[in-house]
C-alpha cells in the first residue's frame, strides 16, 4: 500500500474514532466514553475549586486535574483538525478545516482549552481570559451527541423551532405592551419606582415569568386591576412554549418507537457479495453503481471494518458488499430447489443443455466448492456440485429453499 493510501486510511479511521462511534466499533465507543469522563472531571474540578475549604485542602490536586483535562481537550482538538476533511467529507483540506473550525462544536472545542494557555503568552490579560474558561461548560453538548435519549431534546427544538419562535414573539409583544401600560398608569403615583419604560419591563418580566420579585408593584386601583389581567395573560403565554415542548417530546418518542417497530416488522431480504478484482464494481464510487430500483447498498465490510456506503466511498477488491431488497409486493415467495449431485446421480458429467428437465425448470446457479458458476448450456455438471433450480416440479433429492 502506498504511503498516501496509508495516511488516508489512518485519517479515515481517526475520523470514525473521534466522532460519535457505532455500537459495533469498540475503539470509537471507548473514545466517546473517555472524552465524556474527561468533560465531567474537568467541570467537577472547576465547581469544587469554588469552595474555599476544598480549595485549601485539595487545591493542588484540582489544579492538576484541570491541567490534565485541558491538555486532553487540546489533543482532541488537534485530532479533529487532522481528521476534519474526512469527518465532513470535503474534497479539499482547507474546506474540511474551515468546516470544523467555524462550526459551533469547533469554536467550543477551541475555547475549552485556549483561555487556559493564553495567560502564559499574555500575562496582562489573565483576568479576562479566566472569564472565557466558563465556555468549557458547552462541551457538555458533546455528551448530548452520545446518547439517543439526550438527542431527543435537540430534535424537539429543531422540529418545533417555528412554533417556539412564534410563542417567544408573542411573549415579547406582551412584555412590551404590559410594561408601557403599567408605566403610563403608575408613573404619576410613584415616579421614583416607575421612572422609565425599563422599570415597566422589569416588572413585566418578574410578573409574567415568575410570581413577582417584590421590589416593584402597582399601588393604584387601575394598576392593580391591570396587573391581574396581565398576570392571567402571562400564565397563558408562558404555558404555550411549555405545551409545544411537551407535545414535541411525546411526538419524538412516539416516532422513535414507531421507527423501531417498523425496523422489526418490515421483511427486507439481504445478500452478501464478495467483490473479486475483475468485477465491474471495483474502484467505482457508490454513487455511480446504478443499482436497480428497489435494491439498496446497506453496508460494506472491508476486513474488520464496516463502512457506511456514502456516495463518495470507493469499492475495493475483496470488499464484502451487503445488498438489501424489498419483498415481492404480491406477497408470493420464490421457491427454489437445491440439489447436491452425488456420485450415482444421473446428471453427473452431463451438459446442462442435455438434461431431461421441464421447460418450466431453470438452473440458475451452480456452486462448485468455493466457486459460484453462472450456468449456460455448455456447463458440465460434476459430482459434489450444488445446483440451484427454479422449478415447480418434483425433483428427487431436492430441498426447497425459500427466498
Amino acid at each position: 500500500m502506498k504511503r498516501s493510501e496509508q495516511v488516508r486510511a489512518f485519517r479515515t479511521r481517526l475520523a470514525k474514532v473521534v466522532e460519535v462511534g457505532a455500537s459495533n466499533d469498540p475503539v470509537s465507543r471507548a473514545y466517546d466514553f473517555f472524552i465524556t469522563a474527561v468533560i465531567v472531571v474537568n467541570l467537577t474540578a472547576a465547581v469544587l475549586s469554588t469552595f474555599s475549604d476544598i480549595r485549601n485542602a485539595w487545591g493542588g490536586l484540582l489544579d492538576a486535574l484541570e491541567g490534565i483535562t485541558v491538555a486532553l481537550f487540546a489533543l482532541d482538538y488537534l485530532l479533529r483538525l487532522i481528521a476534519a476533511r474526512y469527518i465532513y467529507h470535503k474534497p479539499t483540506e482547507l474546506e474540511g478545516l474551515l468546516a470544523y473550525v467555524l462550526s459551533f462544536g469547533g469554536i467550543v472545542d477551541l475555547l475549552s482549552f485556549l483561555p487556559y494557555y493564553l495567560p502564559v503568552f499574555l500575562p496582562a490579560g489573565a483576568a479576562a481570559f479566566r472569564i472565557f474558561r466558563i465556555v468549557r461548560i458547552f462541551r457538555l453538548f458533546r455528551i448530548n451527541a452520545y446518547y439517543d435519549s439526550l438527542n431527543a431534546i435537540a430534535e424537539v427544538f429543531i422540529r418545533k423551532k417555528q412554533q417556539l419562535l412564534s410563542s417567544v414573539f408573542l411573549i415579547l409583544v406582551l412584555l412590551l405592551g404590559s410594561s408601557l401600560c403599567m408605566y403610563s398608569v403608575e408613573h404619576d403615583a410613584q415616579p421614583e419606582v416607575f421612572d422609565n419604560a425599563f422599570s415597566g419591563i422589569w416588572w413585566s418580566v418578574s410578573t409574567l415569568l415568575t410570581v413577582g420579585y417584590g421590589d416593584i408593584y402597582p399601588i393604584t386601583p387601575l394598576g392593580k386591576v391591570l396587573s391581574i389581567v396581565i398576570t392571567f395573560l402571562g400564565v397563558g403565554m408562558v404555558a404555550v412554549p411549555t405545551g409545544i415542548i411537551s407535545a414535541g417530546f411525546v411526538e419524538q418518542y412516539a416516532r422513535m418507537q414507531s421507527s423501531e417497530s417498523i425496523a422489526q416488522e418490515i421483511d427486507i431480504h439481504f445478500i452478501k457479495i464478495r467483490l473479486e478484482p475483475e468485477d465491474a464494481w471495483v474502484d467505482q464510487p457508490v454513487a455511480e453503481l446504478r443499482l436497480p430500483r428497489g435494491v439498496i447498498l446497506t453496508a460494506i465490510h472491508r476486513g474488520t471494518e464496516v463502512l457506511i456506503p456514502r456516495g463518495d466511498v470507493v469499492l475495493h477488491a475483496y470488499d464484502m458488499v451487503i445488498l438489501g431488497a424489498e419483498p415481492l409486493r404480491d406477497q408470493q415467495h420464490v421457491y427454489l430447489k437445491e440439489l447436491v449431485l452425488r456420485k450415482e446421480h444421473p446428471w453427473n458429467g452431463q451438459l446442462i443443455r442435455d438434461l431431461d428437465i421441464s421447460r418450466q425448470s431453470v438452473i440458475i446457479m451452480v456452486k462448485r466448492k468455493t466457486r459460484v458458476i453462472i450456468p449456460n448450456g455448455n456447463t458440465r455438471l460434476r459430482e459434489g456440485d450444488v445446483v440451484l433450480i427454479h422449478t415447480k416440479q418434483l425433483i428427487p433429492g431436492g430441498v426447497r429453499v425459500e427466498l
